[in-house]
């Protein structure tokens, strides 16, 4: 009985030794690897650690459950291995999916920023136009402007440009 007990504790030792290594290095690469699609760095590190705690819980408790099943392949020692090689292939498996969870939030933060820096230039741009024209700058993005025609131009004029307004077809 003390073979087996002995046993146990060993498995489970190494096996949450090696959980909380492989989370401590997804917490630690997935916050630098994250930077890099925000803006805001507190963020990246706040979401790095919501993935991480995820990753501990889900295999901490994958982890368990394994501890309780029986293995017979022999020997207490082939019976720890069999286990902690069990538990390796899900940590590898794991450890991919988490990958690919942070390279999503990744790519959607860097859509976000590129969309974020396209409007900026599109107001900024037209800033300078209607700047050299006299008109007034551009109101923030959604709102419109409408402003009466001068002696250049007979008509009224349409801050940003109708045909930059979302929902509106081109042609």
């Amino acid at each position: 009985m003390d073979e087996n007990l002995n046993g146990y504790v060993a498995f489970l030792v190494l096996g949450v030794i090696l959980v909380l290594v492989d989370g401590q290095l997804i917490l630690r690469s997935g916050k630098a690897y994250l930077q890099q699609g925000y803006r805001d760095q507190e963020a990246a590190a706040s979401m790095a650690r919501l993935v991480a705690v995820l990753f501990h819980l889900v295999v901490l408790g994958l982890f368990m459950i394994i501890s309780t099943m029986e293995v017979q392949v022999g020997g207490m020692v082939q019976t720890v291995i069999t286990k902690l090689g069990i538990v390796l292939l899900l940590l590898g498996l794991m450890h991919g999916v988490t990958m690919a969870i942070l390279n999503r939030i990744r790519a959607r933060q860097r859509e976000q920023l590129m969309a974020d820096e396209m409007n900026e230039r599109i107001e900024e741009r037209h800033a300078q136009q209607n700047a050299g024209q006299g008109y007034p700058p551009v109101p923030a993005q959604g709102q419109v402007t409408v402003t009466p025609g001068t002696s250049s131009s007979p008509g009224p004029v349409v801050s940003p440009a109708i045909e930059d307004q979302p929902g509106v077809a081109r042609r």
